[in-house]
């Protein structure tokens, strides 16, 4: 049997403010809204940017991104970048201040972390 194609896969943050989750990822990462409800006071949305998604809902529970279970595994997302120091200095005029500044990883990574407002870290990098 022929294998069906996935072609991708989005992170699920729980968020504390949902319209708090959309103001930084679309201003300071260039993402795009693509869905929020209601639309005034949302608790569910989506951003997109290029082939990246990101759900975000606010469940009245406060947000327990994987740091705050082990540090060892702390990433929350990893976002692959064909080109991580062009991101990085498209971020960087934004005004986004990194949690892990751009680097070649021991893991053989070339990227760089960030973390949002409720904790979620972001690696955004390719294999070196």
């Amino acid at each position: 049997m022929k294998q069906t194609a996935i072609s991708s896969i989005s992170p699920f943050f729980i968020v504390r403010d949902v319209r708090a989750a959309l103001s930084f990822y679309c201003k300071m990462l260039g993402f795009d809204i693509v869905h929020q409800e209601p639309d005034r006071e949302p608790f569910f949305a989506i951003v997109q940017r290029d082939g990246a998604m990101i759900l975000f809902k606010s469940v009245g529970v406060e947000p327990l991104p994987n740091c705050k279970r082990d540090a060892a595994a702390r990433w929350d997302a990893y976002a692959s970048i064909p080109d991580p120091d062009a991101l990085a200095a498209e971020l960087t005029s934004r005004g986004v201040t990194f949690s892990k500044p751009l680097q070649d990883t021991h893991d053989g990574l070339r990227g760089f972390e960030l973390e949002d407002a409720d904790g979620h870290v972001l690696f955004f990098g390719r294999p070196r």
